[in-house]
């Protein structure tokens, strides 16, 4: 039989190394699922519930695993779902691979079932490289090029490939004129940095006494280099959210998360620095960098264009972090006066201690600081952890202490709601030997992730560690919204918008034949984390955590605490609850601490 553009756009996934593709099914994509069973389902076709589900799954794939991720679906509809997962993979630069069908070539521009202008359609979410396939010939160089461009640019890229064009019969390009042919792989340098600049960079970072380092995503990798960096500048390091597991939290100069979702040592450290080191960051909140003028400031990132954002550097460096830190250490000074190093530790110290005893208030019924808190001393060294935007992103973000080895993500730039459970589906075939664990307000559980509970029935038992653990914030409540309109808009509750109708997750995840626990009592929830972290198959803990307890930032404005009081005095529902809870946890940050 003879070889389709089906049969090899298949072979050329193969040929990159690519293991899975996450899709769903349609008759836009028929000549593809037909190459597939003729392929014994090689690369593996992994069926998400929806197609959106495997634009997450994709982009989880590729964030847990540094390979590109690649999602199929069929033409009009499912194409139009992939969007949502593809933006996410745009703005958090991720490399992914959209294989999307259309209508026949005969039926395009006759107003036809199912057709949509998809170049028009993908030209913003994949503006990096998008094409469709018109004659065989245009394979494999296409194909190749959606896949490097995705990894070079760290974005997503998409290859349309029309139905009646899957079943023709595969012609490779020749050594003709208008031919384009193609090759595989690709070999990718480290980007060293100018010299020159690299001096300069040393000499101002020498000149600072109260240097402050914000380490990004592009650092992951550069965790030597970081480290022995912010030694010898005596340097706190705070981290940008994407950034989480760069650095692990228990080494004493490390601020933890910055911004909205940050903590206050990260804070403290932005505004009494008087030198800043940004290090694979486009951290795109200046309010919660040093004031303009106040600090002197470096930046290095190995992508050109998003250089010399944010802040007025004096020197940006284009290079990869760990060969620009490296280049950077024998030009640096050790600084002899560690008082803003211990300054910058006695707040981290202090810090943690208000979170443990925050996380230890009592609430109605669980206190949900307190489900992250009891996890991070039970954090597996190789685990893997996902957050869903909402509430779950603030606890994540301030109360969940990394270890060294511990992988973290959420959606960062487009904090959409919905991809926690396909990221951890994603995560688990990246590393089906690691654990995952995935945080999931139940908003975003009845959004997106009671449907993907089916699709890990379906897969966990082919993985060589069954532990994929969803933790529910249960509070019937579209929580981070209602905490949003309080401060920012000085309004009460809209019961109607963010009110949730009572769902029984532990009984949905236990009619699928996953472990289910039901947590609604404060000393319950240490014991369900040993319970779902010990077992053999996948887990739902249910957790019944308390709406009230406020996820306002440690350095929220007089005004914002202001409007959310006027807020709560206008007639919120739950006004006698969140000032119960308010007080309570603000008091930990007044009581005298171990460090006196």
């Amino acid at each position: 039989m003879a070889t389709t553009v089906a049969d090899f756009v298949l072979e050329r996934l193969r040929a990159w190394g690519v293991e899975q593709v996450f899709g769903y099914p349609g008759d836009g994509i028929n000549g593809l699922l037909a190459a597939w069973g003729r392929a014994d389902d090689r690369p593996r076709f992994v069926q998400s519930r929806h197609e959106e589900m495997s634009a997450f799954e994709a982009v989880g794939y590729a964030k847990f695993s540094g390979d590109v991720g690649v999602c199929a679906a069929t033409s009009g509809p499912g194409a139009i779902h992939l969007l949502n997962g593809l933006y996410d993979a745009k703005l958090d630069h991720v490399p992914v691979v959209a294989i999307v069908g259309q209508t026949d070539r005969s039926a395009m521009g006759g107003s036809y079932q199912q057709e949509v202008d998809l170049l028009s359609l993908f030209k913003d979410v994949a503006s990096d490289y998008v094409q469709m396939v018109t004659v065989p010939e245009q394979l494999p160089n296409v194909l190749d090029r959606a896949i490097r461009i995705a990894v070079a640019q760290r974005a997503p890229t998409a290859v349309i490939i029309p139905a009646d064009v899957q079943e023709l019969e595969y012609s490779a390009p020749g050594h003709a004129f208008k031919m384009v042919p193609s090759s595989l792989g690709v070999e990718w340098p480290a980007v060293a940095p100018d010299g020159a600049a690299v001096r300069r960079a040393a000499d101002l970072l020498n000149a600072g006494s109260k240097v402050a380092i914000l380490a990004g995503q592009g650092a992951r990798g550069a965790a030597a280099e970081l480290e022995q960096v912010a030694d010898l500048l005596g340097a706190g390091v705070a981290k940008a959210l994407l950034g989480k597991d760069v650095l692990p939290d228990d080494l004493p100069y490390v601020t933890g998360s910055i911004g909205l979702l940050g903590t206050r040592p990260s804070y403290e450290l932005m505004q009494g620095c008087d030198t800043l080191l940004t290090v694979g960051s486009s951290f795109p909140y200046s309010q919660f960098l040093p004031e303009f003028g106040q600090a002197r400031a470096v930046q290095i990132d190995a992508d050109a264009k998003l250089i010399g954002m944010r802040y007025p550097y004096e020197v940006n460096l284009v290079g990869d972090a760990a060969a620009t830190l490296r280049a950077l250490v024998p030009l640096l000074e050790r600084k002899a006066d560690r008082s803003w190093r211990e300054e910058v530790e006695g707040g981290v110290a202090r810090w943690w201690e208000t979170m443990e005893r925050e996380a230890m208030v009592d609430a109605d019924p669980v206190n949900p600081m307190r489900l992250f808190h009891e996890l991070s001393s039970r954090l597996p060294a190789d685990a893997i952890v996902a957050a869903d935007s909402g509430s779950a992103a603030n606890w994540y973000a301030r109360n969940l202490r990394f270890g060294r080895g511990v992988r973290g993500s959420l959606s960062g730039t487009l904090a959409t709601m919905g991809p926690g459970v396909p990221y951890g589906i994603g995560a688990k075939f990246a590393h089906p030997g690691r654990p995952v664990i995935v945080f999931e307000g139940d908003g975003a559980m009845q959004m997106n992730g009671l449907a993907e509970l089916i699709t890990v029935a379906r897969y966990w038992r082919e993985w060589a560690d069954p532990r994929l653990v969803v933790a529910v914030l249960h509070n019937n409540d579209l929580n981070q919204v209602t905490w949003e309109m309080r401060a920012m808009q000085g309004a009460p509750k809209f019961t109607a918008s963010q009110t949730l109708p009572d769902v029984d997750y532990a009984r949905f995840a236990a009619d699928l034949g996953l472990l289910a626990i039901t947590v609604d009592e404060p000393g319950d929830v240490g014991p369900a984390w040993d319970a779902a972290l010990g077992t053999d198959r996948p887990t739902l803990l249910d957790v019944r955590t308390d709406p009230d307890v406020p996820p306002i930032p440690p350095h929220a404005t007089f005004e914002q605490a202001r409007d959310a009081a006027k807020a709560i005095v206008k007639g919120d529902e739950n006004r006698a609850g969140v000032i119960r809870e308010g007080v309570k946890a603000k008091v930990q940050e007044l009581l005298p601490h171990r460090d006196g």
